[in-house]
């Protein structure tokens, strides 16, 4: 209801007032390059409206002819100029939409002069009744359009000239000025047929050359992109010299999986000149097509071909809530949108997570200098036609993208890349050229170097033998729509243990999180495979159903016996690691009443003599409270087998070493692992082996303060200075005051007073009064700790200074 003029129906080349004029243009455009964004402008050359300034004054620059090319047709309607001396008619049955005319009526009210001058027209839909056609005939007509360019590119660096393949020396002839004989593809104009001769004559050079040129003359720096389709987006850059052309076969032959004949496209062009491919624009839907999801979709397909446009040679470009995923398609015409559409947030968030990334990677996709279409063989020994494989470089930088464009598998090998021109001398002599997947990559033909690389799409990365990538080729399979981007090659030599090569054979072409953990990991196998025996999921639930099962009792001699021979056999594996000289029989033996300890916890209050009233049953009914936690026992478990590892070592520091070694070791993932056994989730299963990191620590943490008779100021001081322990409780600076946070505080200290219990509990030599004492004595500490962080506010500086010694 609220249509505008269409774009493409121009009055005249300036700034519409109701978009604000010269001077909002001017705002935009200055707002815009200071946020490095350059104005792109649409060019309408091949026609005007038909009320324009042009048809006014200068009706000779246009197709027409004095008498009505239809005698049936008949312009009675009212006049469409605002021109009093000028009147424009469409003919009359536009009106009830039974027949498109191919001209409309001009009368001179001055002079009585009457023209019927011809609508736009491609000769593959109706007339565009809107427009005026210009004649490109007439030299007038062509220096006048060269001006209008240049106009608007004094105006924006950017020019995008629609239809430009109308304009064509062939195919404006085909339209306008057909050959005697050819009867012409719109109708009427078989009548003004001319020979090759003749048309040559008349317009000697192509209008886009001369454009192109005059604006390397006159206004350098200006890129021009053209739509050209009809299979003419070679002619466009190698003979008119444009600097981009509408790939419309991108979108068109993926969309339809015309796969076959989109690789026979890329192909020929390579074998002509690789350098046209990165002139095409490569687009999934444009405001003359449906919308890109409405085309493609919103799943894999839609991404893999997404992909495609973004790492393919030339320039990508997204149409208007392509991203978004709107599925209203917008007409020129359109002054708002009709329909209520959300953004697709899901959608938006696969685009930055996907697609982005690889958007700030354009310098390594954009150039065809180095880039490489493959064929994928299947193990048949045909090529998948269906798999678009190719590898792009820029310096150092290197990429291998993989996409399957079909609702079927797929799997082969990457070898050799199909042909590609190269010039052999100055005249234009080619030759073509093949190169194997190794090359491509710029890769050692060395059995003693090895490739990684990262999939962009999953983040794991990959190990290859380099002499295998380039005798052999890489081994892929996708699933449907499926897609792989390569990244981040780099190369490393073996080093003297062959440790590469046992990793390349370990991985067997599957990808790690981290090629390099995975290559320590493939190392401490048989120690992970100790610790695993301790603390994998299964074997910690039975420990726990015992101690359930006999509750407040010591575990029994059959389980207990089976601890003690996997505690051996991890100090064992340690004792190789580390080096070390500790006797791993003799600290298994010695870690086993802590286990009974902390199997005993839930029975503190019958086992020792504590009063029914105050701190001493306060600190008892929170170790009941820590105890209901379905992650605590796991996780006390967990740290008790690896909190006196460093002991094998046989230094006084065996607290720090043990710390150290749960990430030297990578063991925290075994405890992460097993702790999601217990239904516990990822962030709290990170947070229990943080708490793990900060108990191995600090396990001692009163012991060590009765020692050296600290205060609970100093104590807790002590504590705070360790970079763990403010990570744990979220230390952050906010106008110049740090706080923390207080669930994490609370949590915190509460794991460090259980620690506190089963060091003390676990001591057969102490009295049941002394470790009833000295329980009471670390939750008073741990209760002024949380007085003093009440009162501060959870500010860490002031927490200090409140506590009561």
């Amino acid at each position: 209801p609220e249509a505008e003029a269409s774009a493409y129906s121009l009055h005249d080349y300036v700034i519409a007032e109701d978009l604000g004029g010269e001077e909002a243009f001017r705002d935009l455009k200055d707002r815009a390059w200071r946020r490095g964004i350059r104005l792109a402008s649409d060019m309408v050359p091949n026609h005007t409206g038909i009320d324009s300034k042009w048809i006014m004054e200068h009706p000779d620059w246009f197709i027409s002819q004095h008498d009505c090319p239809f005698p049936s047709y008949s312009f009675s309607g009212v006049s469409l100029s605002e021109n009093p001396g000028v009147g424009i008619y469409l003919e009359d049955h536009y009106y009830d939409r039974t027949d498109a005319a191919v001209v409309f009526k001009r009368v001179n009210f001055n002079t009585g002069e009457t023209r019927y001058i011809y609508h736009g027209n491609d000769g593959t839909h109706m007339p565009w009744n809107d427009t005026g056609q210009l004649n490109y005939l007439n030299p007038e007509v062509r220096e006048a359009a060269i001006q209008t360019i240049l106009h608007v590119a004094r105006q924006f660096p950017i020019i995008r000239f629609d239809a430009a393949m109308t304009l064509s020396k062939r195919h404006y002839q085909r339209l306008w000025f057909p050959e005697p004989g050819s009867g012409g593809d719109i109708p009427s104009r078989a009548d003004h047929a001319m020979t090759k001769e003749e048309f040559n004559k008349a317009m000697p050079a192509e209008f886009w050359r001369e454009v192109v040129d005059r604006i390397a003359a006159e206004v350098p720096d200006t890129l021009l992109l053209a739509e050209a389709f009809w299979l003419m987006e070679g002619y466009f850059v190698r003979t008119l010299g444009m600097h981009r052309v509408y790939n419309s076969a991108f979108m068109n032959m993926l969309k339809n999986e015309q796969n076959a004949n989109y690789r026979q496209l890329v192909k020929t062009t390579l074998e002509f000149n690789p350098e046209i491919l990165k002139r095409f624009v490569n687009f999934m839907n444009n405001p003359d097509e449906d919308t890109a999801i409405a085309q493609f979709g919103t799943d894999d397909r839609y991404f893999g071909v997404c992909l495609m446009m973004v790492t393919m040679p030339g320039l990508p470009m997204f149409g208007h809530g392509q991203i978004e995923g709107y599925w209203e398609k917008y007409g020129m015409e359109y002054r708002k949108a009709y329909w209520d559409e959300p953004p697709d947030e899901d959608l938006i968030h696969r685009h930055e997570k996907e697609i982005v990334p690889l958007l700030h990677k354009r310098h390594l996709f954009a150039e065809a200098y180095n880039f490489l279409l493959y064929d994928l063989f299947a193990p048949e020994g045909h090529v998948n036609e269906n798999v678009f494989a190719y590898s792009n470089r820029f310096g150092k930088e290197r990429s291998l993208v993989v996409y399957n464009n079909k609702y079927d598998s797929a799997k082969g090998w990457i070898r050799t890349s199909v042909a590609y021109a190269v010039k052999t001398d100055e005249k234009g002599g080619t030759q073509l050229l093949q190169k194997t997947l190794g090359e491509g990559l710029s890769l050692r033909n060395d059995p003693a170097w090895f490739c990684i690389y990262r999939d962009q799409i999953s983040g794991l990365e990959f190990i290859h033998s380099s002499k295998d990538l380039c005798e052999d080729g890489l081994y892929v399979e996708l699933g449907a729509f499926k897609y792989e981007v390569f990244l981040d090659f780099r190369e490393l030599q073996d080093n003297q243990w062959g440790h590469y090569a046992r990793l390349n054979a370990y991985l067997n072409g599957q990808g790690a999180p981290n090629i390099f953990e995975a290559l320590q990991d493939m190392l401490l196998q048989p120690l992970h495979q100790a610790f695993e025996d301790l603390v994998s999921g299964g074997m910690l639930r039975n420990v726990i159903d015992k101690q359930i099962q006999k509750k407040g009792e010591k575990i029994d001699s059959a389980m207990r016996s089976e601890v003690e021979e996997k505690l051996v056999a991890l100090f064992r594996e340690a004792k190789k690691e580390s080096s070390g000289d500790g006797d791993e029989i003799q600290l298994a033996k010695e870690i086993l009443p802590k286990l009974d300890a902390v199997l005993q916890l839930s029975n503190v209050k019958d086992r020792f003599p504590f009063p029914r009233s105050g701190d001493p049953l306060k600190a008892v009914k929170k170790l009941e409270e820590i105890l209901s936690g379905n992650s605590f026992m796991p996780t006390l478990l967990a740290w008790l087998f690896v909190h006196d590892l460093g002991r094998i070592a046989g230094d006084d520091m065996h607290a720090e070493t043990s710390r150290s070694w749960i990430d030297e070791w990578r063991l925290g993932k075994i405890i992460s692992s097993a702790l999601k056994e217990f239904a516990v989730d990822a962030d709290d299963a990170d947070r229990c082996v943080a708490m793990v990191k900060i108990m191995t620590r600090h396990h001692a943490w009163f012991e060590n303060a009765a020692q050296k008779e600290q205060t609970a100021q100093s104590s807790l001081q002590q504590l705070l200075n360790d970079s763990e322990v403010q990570q744990f409780i979220q230390v952050n600076r906010h106008e110049d005051v740090l706080w923390f946070g207080k669930e994490l505080f609370e949590e915190l200290t509460a794991w460090l007073f259980a620690v506190s219990v089963v060091e003390s509990t676990s001591d057969a030599a102490r009295s049941v009064d002394a470790v009833a004492q000295e329980i009471t004595d670390c939750y008073r500490i741990r209760d002024k700790w949380l007085k003093a962080a009440q009162e501060s506010g959870y500010q860490l500086e002031q927490m200090l200074e409140l506590i009561e010694d």
